[in-house]
Parts: structure tokens; C-alpha cells; sequence
């Protein structure tokens, strides 16, 4: 009986989401007489929880053969396919599609829902492919089976996952519909718990990806709240702290970024989650590159690569604030060599603009440019045509055209505006200055310009503020032209300086009428001393 009773007041723990105790109680239960598959199961779910990942594998593995021992061959199908799921993210190709074999193998010609989990996988394998609509298809099947039968946690899963497809595939309006009715389910608390918590996640990664940072706002609060209420719970907790760590960075509160992510770190730590260890670290690389802290951002850029991710486009925009510009064109131009799906590709597109135009490339910059406008064209709402406007902004203004590139500016800084993003919206109000200036019109320049400068100024964005100033450590220079005025200071001809960057003589001659115009220098010569005397060389 008191065994019994014990059991009881495990099952109560799990459903309360008390997972340690829960945890404990089905560990001792386990301990004095092997659980039962039903019971398995629950500890399994635990331990998912508290990131005791080996001990998750176990008790699957043993719920699994105690279903194959009592021929119930279909729940056994089901459990590999967590099993599968577990293994395919930790890596472990191999093991997973060994637990995909037998899983296909014990449901045969069977018309089951668990034919619908199945396809999960195989819908991942689709998109690692490259295929992103075959991905979405498939598991738009998956959606149907689960609906035949009326399994809530399978429908969510899949459901939230063609979202996600569809929306890197560039469908996004399709996509979103998909993921906001995904999360109806997870919010209403109709699914599993390991179910809620992929779900949330994928959905805010959703959300990111089709550039709608109102609507990952609005789940991460939601995720947010579900994490509160299982205080012990390690699993999603550290992925929740980065999505809040990415939202405080968008809206200036640069600090508060860092200390969340480094929090999530430490939650992502206890599970080894690399994937959360990696975006905590990329977060940081972002705040510090914004802020000016090169070295430190260098190291969190390193770190993100240790764990998995790609550092970019952070890692090339550094470069360029390194004065590093050969790099970070190799980098940039390496990255959109290999990036396939639109809103990867609207990731890397902005920075290979404000990369280009630095090099004095400006129609490779617009090349860009106009395909970042063509894929935002697809998105009804989010951010992603703010920037394109505001490279569209940049690149004209880059060519000489600033009422064009005024119409563009104001454009992206009324949306910057809206969604409450202090640091975009202040550089679009410095190019905003720019143009203004350029068109002879000194007073809304200084408005402008006033305007871009305080808010640099309480971000912490020093680097931006030199550059507004016309000073720091590149003094209003490109970082093509702080190239250019190192070799004119090693004594370099502009033929010679046209061959070793790889330009023409006519591009290297603008670039040297500009360096003397920033520089209020006439010569060679004193440009040559400017350079020594403010340590540019």
C-alpha cells in the first residue's frame, strides 16, 4: 500500500511540474520494484527536465523493451521515436537511425499515429537536404495523421514545425498562421511537457526567422512564465534566457542582455545544451561588438564557434570594425556562398551591404541590396523591410542620391520607432543626418544628428558615436579608406595602392580625395602625418 500510495504521489509531482521531488520519488519507487512502462515513462520525462540526459536515455530505453516484452509494439514505436529525437540532436547520427529502423520496423502496414511521428524525422532529414518544401509537406502529412486520430502533441509538433519551414522557405505569412495556431495548444496546457517546451522554442525560433520580434516577444513572456512555474526545471530553461536575452538587446537594454545571457549559459551549462550555450554566447558577441568591446566580443564570437554555431554576420562586422576589411569581405562572401533559404540569406545581407559599401564597392552593395528588398517583399509584417530600407538608405547615399535616400531612412526609423529599437532607430536617424546634409539642409541635419548622438550615447555604442563625431579609431575613415591611407603613408603610388587592393586607379584616386576631405588635409604628405601623428598606421 505505502508503495503504492508513494507512486501516487509521484505521478501528482510530475503533473505539478515539481520535477526534482518527482524525480526522487519514482527513483526510490524504481529502487525498491522496477517501474512499470507507464511509470518509466514519468521519470524519463524528469529527468528530460532536470538535464539528467544519460538517465532520460536509460529510462526510455527501458519503458521501450518492457512494451516490446508485453507486445505492445506500436507504444513502443512511439517511445523510439524520442529516442530517435534525443539522439539526432545530440549528434548521434548512427544510434538514431538504428532507433528509426526498428521503429519503422515494428509498425509495418499498420495505419497508426505513430506512422505520423515517424515522419518527424524524415521531414528534418528533408530540410538538413536543402529541401525546404518537401520538408514543409511532409510534415503537413504528419499534421493530418494526427489530426485522423486526435493526438494534440504530435498535431503541435508538426504543426509548428511546417510553420517553421515555411517560413524559412520564404512563405511567410503561411508559416506564422501555422506557428501562432501551434501555440494556442502549448498555451492552453493540452500537451505533454516535453512537447510544450519544444514547441515554445520553436515557435520563438519561428518567429525570429520570419523577423517578428513583437511576436517572439509575446511567446517568450508566455515561455517565459511556464519556465517560473517549474523552478527546478533545467531543459528549456536555458533557451528561454537567451530568447529574452536577444529581445533585451533589440530594445537597447544592453547590460541587462549580457547578465541574461550569461545566465542562460549557466542554466544551458548544467544539461550541456550547446545549442543554448552557443546563442548565449553569440548574444554576448553581439553587445559587446555595439558597444565597442572588441576583444571581449572576439571571444564570445569564439566561443558561439565552439559550440557549433556559425558566428555570422557578427564575426564579419567585427572584422570590419577591426579595420580587418579583406576579412570580413572573405567571410561575408563565403557565408551568402553557401546560405540557401531566403531568411538565412536576409540574415547575412545586411552586413554584406554595410561590408561592401566600406570597401567602396557600391554596386556590389546594391546587388545586395535589391535581393534583401526582393525577399522582404514576402513579408507582410516584422522588421525585415525596415531594413531593407535602410540599407536601400545607405546604398544611395553611398551613390550620391540622398533624397532618395531620405525617403528610404525615414521609412525604416518609423518602424525602428514602433517596435522600440534604440540603436537601429538612432542609425537611421545618423543617415537620416547625413542625407539632410548632403541635400544643404544644415538644421534638420543637426536635429537628426542631435538625435542619433544621445541615444548612442545612453546605449553605450562608443564606436557609433566616434563615427558621428567624425573621430575615434578610424577618424570618419571606411575601412577601405583607412587601407588606402596606410600604404599612402608607406610611401605606396596609387598604382601600386590600385594592385595590392586589387582596385582600379579611378576608385583608389576617389578613395584618397576622400581620405583628404575627412582628414582636412591637402597632400600626401600630410596626410602621411596625420596618420602617424593619431596612431592610424
Amino acid at each position: 500500500m505505502a508503495a503504492v500510495q508513494d507512486l501516487a504521489r509521484a505521478r501528482a509531482l510530475c503533473r505539478e511540474g515539481a520535477w526534482q521531488a518527482a524525480h526522487d520519488a519514482l527513483s526510490a519507487a524504481d529502487a525498491a520494484e522496477p517501474l512499470d512502462a507507464d511509470d518509466l515513462e514519468l521519470l524519463a520525462v524528469s529527468c528530460y527536465m532536470l538535464g539528467r540526459d544519460d538517465e532520460y536515455l536509460v529510462a526510455r530505453e527501458r519503458a521501450h523493451q518492457l512494451c516490446l516484452d508485453t507486445g505492445d509494439r506500436l507504444r513502443a514505436a512511439r517511445i523510439a521515436f524520442w529516442i530517435v529525437m534525443f539522439l539526432a540532436i545530440e549528434g548521434q547520427v548512427g544510434r538514431a537511425a538504428g532507433w528509426f529502423g526498428r521503429a519503422q520496423r515494428l509498425i509495418e502496414d499498420e495505419d497508426c499515429v505513430e506512422r505520423g511521428y515517424l515522419l518527424m524525422p524524415v521531414a528534418f532529414q528533408l530540410e538538413a537536404s536543402g529541401d525546404l518544401e518537401a520538408a514543409a509537406e511532409t510534415a503537413a502529412q504528419a499534421a493530418a495523421i494526427a489530426q485522423r486520430f486526435g493526438d494534440q502533441d504530435l498535431l503541435s509538433l508538426a504543426m509548428h514545425v511546417q510553420g517553421h519551414f515555411l517560413v524559412r522557405a520564404g512563405r511567410v505569412p503561411e508559416g506564422l498562421a501555422l506557428l501562432d495556431e501551434a501555440m494556442v495548444a502549448v498555451t492552453s496546457g493540452q500537451l505533454s511537457p516535453i512537447a510544450s517546451g519544444v514547441v515554445y522554442c520553436g515557435v520563438i525560433m519561428g518567429c525570429q526567422h520570419a523577423f517578428e520580434p513583437r511576436r517572439a516577444q509575446e511567446w517568450t513572456a508566455a515561455l517565459a512564465r511556464w519556465c517560473e512555474r517549474q523552478p527546478d526545471m533545467v531543459a528549456f530553461s536555458g533557451r528561454c534566457h537567451v530568447h529574452r536575452a536577444e529581445i533585451m538587446q533589440l530594445k537597447g537594454e544592453w547590460s541587462d542582455a549580457i547578465e541574461e545571457a550569461q545566465h542562460a549559459a549557466r542554466r544551458a551549462a548544467i544539461g550541456n545544451h550547446r545549442g543554448a550555450l552557443a546563442d548565449a554566447a553569440y548574444v554576448q558577441g553581439e553587445v559587446y561588438r555595439l558597444r565597442g568591446e572588441l576583444g571581449a566580443a572576439e571571444q564570445a564570437y569564439r566561443e558561439a564557434s565552439g559550440y557549433g554555431r556559425e558566428p555570422y554576420p557578427g564575426l564579419a562586422l567585427l572584422r570590419l570594425e577591426q579595420g580587418r576589411l579583406d576579412a570580413a569581405l572573405a567571410a561575408i562572401r563565403r557565408e551568402l556562398g553557401v546560405a540557401t533559404a531566403p531568411t538565412d540569406r536576409a540574415r547575412l545581407l545586411p552586413a554584406c551591404v554595410e561590408i561592401m559599401l566600406a570597401a567602396g564597392d557600391i554596386e556590389g552593395a546594391r546587388g545586395a541590396c535589391e535581393e534583401l528588398t526582393g525577399i522582404a517583399a514576402g513579408y507582410e509584417g516584422g522588421i525585415l523591410r525596415a531594413i531593407a530600407a535602410q540599407t536601400e538608405g545607405a546604398v544611395e547615399l553611398a551613390a550620391g542620391d540622398p533624397s532618395a535616400a531620405l525617403g528610404a531612412l525615414r521609412l525604416a526609423w518609423r518602424v525602428w520607432d514602433e517596435v522600440q529599437a534604440p540603436y537601429e532607430a538612432a542609425r537611421a536617424r545618423a543617415l537620416m543626418g547625413a542625407a539632410c546634409r548632403a541635400l544643404g539642409d544644415e538644421d534638420a541635419a543637426a536635429l537628426e544628428l542631435d538625435a542619433a548622438r544621445r541615444a548612442f550615447a545612453e546605449l553605450g555604442a562608443a564606436r557609433d558615436l566616434a563615427r558621428l563625431d567624425g573621430g575615434g579609431a578610424t577618424h570618419g575613415l571606411t575601412a577601405r579608406e583607412l587601407e588606402v591611407l596606410r600604404l599612402v603613408a608607406a610611401g605606396h603610388t596609387n598604382k601600386a595602392i590600385a594592385a595590392s587592393l586589387v582596385l582600379s586607379e579611378r576608385t583608389v584616386d576617389r578613395h584618397v580625395s576622400n581620405i583628404f576631405a575627412k582628414l582636412s588635409v591637402s597632400s600626401r604628405s600630410a596626410a602621411t602625418a596625420y596618420a602617424y601623428e593619431h596612431e592610424l598606421v
